[in-house]
C-alpha cells in the first residue's frame, strides 16, 4: 500500500504523529519539507533496509515497531535498537552520503514514511531546531548505547532490567498501570541483552514473581521505573 503525502487527509498530517523531531518547528517549514513524503505499510518481518545500501532516504515510522540489526564477528545477530512509533532511522547515511551501516527490519505490521535524503538535508539547513533535535536523539541514542556497555559484564538479572528500561525510555508510554513497553518475543529480548533466550525467559518469570513488571499479550507494564532501576547492580 502507497500513498502520496499530498493525498493524506489534513486533519492529520504526517508530522502531527511525529512529535519527537518536530516538535516546535514551524508548520508551513515541515510541510514543505513533506512534499514528496512516501508512505508506505510493510507487513512483519520484512526487512526495510540492509547494511551496506545507499541511503536515499530517511524514514519515519508513523505506526508499528522495527529492529535496528547488525552481526558480530562470530556472524551472530545483534539487535542495535528497537524503534516505534514517532522515531526515524536512515538519517546517517543522509547526512554523511556512505552505505548503511545497519540492517533494519520490521517486527509488526508497520506503516513507514520515506523522504528523500535531500529534502531532510534542505530542512536541516532552513530550520535551525531541526538540527537541534537531530543533535538531541543522537546524543540520546549514543547514552542509551554507552549504558548498555557498561553492563555488558552485570549479572543477568541487571541486563534484562535494563533492557526493560531501556525500551521504557524509547518507547514507553504511560498506562493506567504504570509505564507499558512492547511485549516483544523473548528472541529480541534476548538480541537486546546480549543472554541466552532461556536465560531471559527465567529472569522475566522472576521479576514477574516480585511485581516489578506485569506482562500482557501486547505490553509488559512496568508500575514503577525506579523499582526495576534499582534491580540493576
Amino acid at each position: 500500500m502507497e500513498d502520496r503525502y499530498s493525498l493524506q487527509t489534513p486533519i492529520n498530517p504526517p508530522w502531527k504523529i511525529l512529535t519527537t523531531f518536530f516538535q516546535g518547528l514551524p508548520e508551513a517549514v515541515v510541510e514543505s519539507a513533506f512534499t514528496h513524503l512516501v508512505t508506505r505499510t510493510h507487513p512483519a518481518n520484512q526487512v526495510i533496509l540492509l547494511e551496506n545500501d545507499w541511503g536515499g532516504s530517511v524514514y519515519f515510522i508513523m505506526d508499528g515497531w522495527v529492529k535496528i540489526r547488525t552481526y558480530n564477528l562470530e556472524g551472530k545477530e545483534v539487535t542495535l535498537n528497537i524503534l516505534g512509533k514517532g522515531e526515524l532511522f536512515g538519517e546517517m547515511a543522509a547526512l554523511d552520503e556512505v552505505p548503511r551501516s545497519t540492517d533494519v527490519i520490521t517486527l509488526t505490521v508497520t506503516v513507514i514514511g520515506s523522504m528523500p535524503a535531500q529534502d531532510f538535508v534542505k530542512l536541516l539547513h532552513t530550520e535551525p531546531m531541526a538540527g537541534v533535535r537531530l543533535a538531541q536523539l543522537m546524543a540520546r541514542r549514543l547514552r542509551q548505547v554507552n549504558r548498555r556497555l557498561r553492563l555488558r559484564e552485570s549479572d543477568s538479572q541487571s541486563r534484562v532490567a535494563d533492557t526493560l528500561l531501556f525500551l521504557a525510555e524509547g518507547q514507553g508510554k504511560k498506562g493506567q498501570q504504570g509505564t507499558e513497553i512492547p511485549n516483544l518475543p523473548h528472541r529480541e529480548l534476548s538480541s537486546l541483552s546480549g543472554l541466552a533466550r532461556e536465560t531471559v525467559t527465567r529472569v522475566l518469570t522472576r521479576l514477574e514473581k516480585k511485581e516489578l513488571i506485569r506482562r500482557e499479550q501486547e505490553v509488559i507494564c512496568i508500575p514503577d521505573l525506579s523499582a526495576l532501576e534499582r534491580m540493576i547492580v
